[in-house]
């Protein structure tokens, strides 16, 4: 084939797989280096920043606010024995403060979804100054019911600080997000050690009987509330976004109570709330009672509620390895040998080992429960279904608050007799949370057969 001599004199230009091949009209034929092919890549660097600043104001609102809850828990059923006109109402007041959680969370939630996790923890932090604030007047003026409103108002923190690990996760990546749950537990297990300690600093050096030894305890969790409030200022959390019109409605309340998986996980996460506050509120009573002091009592707290905590590093990973069934059962056992070591005696060592084991098997019991929970349900149902088992869960536990001072004060005619009598009582209830266990391991077996 011949080229035309206006052809000649130009070059055909080939790429053919990132090499030229030059052509002249003379016959040369040069051929260039042979250049690789480039390739693109692109690669998405998730930036925790911003989480990690979110986790660590939240650890220390754990650590620091959250160190109330354990001041008030030693406390509150003490002072309730001295104020209420009948010691069968001592621990009313903690009663209240569970009460006031459980009927805040619906509120509160919709605060945060409407106006950010900051305006929610801020209001939390608002009612336990208030009602601390209303406590400690309380004493002075040595009036029950006003103990018993401050109480409730103290019961708006507590649902707020509830909130707290779901926040952490908020602005998390995926690969953070256990991490930062983590942290914020660990918040959990430094408050553990500052709370109960406090109470024993501010009255343990104090010879005063009256209730008004118990002031101090207050005035300090006004300021820990305090605190709470500048801390908050520091978080960054967008508001969550508005869910479509036409997004999944799932199923009823009802129809959600009726699945097996998730009645199972509701009872069972009951129980082991309720019998852990049962038990736990009576305990200052118990000890006090029993020929020990506050400074006592204060210890035997510290040691449960690090107990409650410090499992919860390991919990997940032992429910992914063994079944969340069997990390439930083993935490109702546990509770049941709480339980058993308090019926041998009240030596200040059987308090301590009872309580010990109880806040392990709470931990085992709630988390395995809350895991069994969430596996149940769609994430379109999360909403419903969280604000149903916390309604059922948080009632269960104000019923068992109150009911521990009636047992504890007024069911023998001494303390052994009443700490008998408190956790002679967790029985029935392992029995319910045992059984509905153990039935659907059973309906699960022989469906898979």
């Amino acid at each position: 084939m011949r080229l035309s001599a206006a052809c000649d004199q130009q070059d055909i230009r080939a790429l053919v797989h990132g090499a030229t091949i030059d052509e002249p009209a003379a016959g040369r034929k040069a051929l260039a280096a042979p250049q690789s092919p480039v390739y693109a890549f692109t690669m998405t660097v998730i930036d925790d920043t911003r989480a990690k600043r979110n986790v660590a104001v939240l650890v220390t609102a754990q650590a620091f606010l959250g160190s109330q809850m354990p001041m008030y828990f030693v406390v509150g059923g003490l002072a309730g024995q001295q104020l209420s006109p009948n010691v069968c109402l001592a621990t009313l007041p903690i009663s209240m403060i569970v009460f006031g959680s459980m009927t805040t969370a619906p509120w509160l939630s919709t605060v945060m979804q409407r106006f950010g996790r900051r305006a929610g923890f801020v209001t939390g932090a608002v009612g336990g100054m208030t009602g601390a604030a209303l406590c400690a007047y309380a004493l002075t003026v040595q009036s029950f019911m006003i103990f018993l409103l401050g109480s409730y108002l103290i019961g708006i923190y507590m649902s707020s600080q509830g909130f707290f690990r779901f926040a952490a996760t908020d602005t998390a990546s995926d690969a953070f997000r256990p991490k930062a749950i983590s942290y914020v537990m660990a918040g959990g297990l430094i408050s553990a050690i500052i709370g109960p300690q406090l109470v024993g600093f501010l009255t343990g050096a104090n010879g005063d009987a009256t209730v008004m030894r118990f002031y101090p305890v207050y005035l300090a969790a006004i300021a820990l509330n305090a605190v709470g409030m500048v801390l908050f200022a520091f978080l960054n959390i967008p508001k969550p976004p508005v869910p479509a019109v036409d997004a999944p409605k799932g199923r009823s309340r009802m129809e959600l109570l009726k699945t097996p998986r998730i009645a199972v996980a509701v009872i069972c996460g009951m129980v082991s709330y309720a019998l852990m506050n049962l038990v736990m509120t009576s305990t200052p009573l118990a000890v006090v009672g029993c020929g020990y002091d506050i400074v006592d009592a204060s210890h035997v707290v510290t040691g449960h509620v690090l107990a409650m905590y410090a499992p919860s590093f390991f919990t997940g990973h032992l429910i992914a390895k063994f079944g969340v069934e069997k990390i439930l059962g083993i935490g109702i056992v546990i509770l049941a040998g709480a339980g058993m070591v308090a019926l041998q005696g009240v030596d200040l060592n059987n308090f301590y080992i009872a309580l010990i084991l109880l806040g392990i098997g709470w931990n085992f019991g709630f988390i395995g429960a809350t895991s069994m929970l969430a596996g149940a349900h769609e994430p379109h149902e999360r909403g419903r279904m969280q604000g149903l088992n916390d309604l059922l869960v948080f009632g269960g536990v104000t019923f068992a608050s109150l009911s521990s001072g009636g047992l504890m004060n007024c069911s023998g005619g001494n303390p052994v007799e009443g700490w008998a009598a408190v956790n002679i009582a967790m029985i029935p209830f392992l029995v319910l949370a045992g059984g509905s266990l153990i039935w659907l391991m059973l309906r699960q077996r022989s469906e898979r057969v």
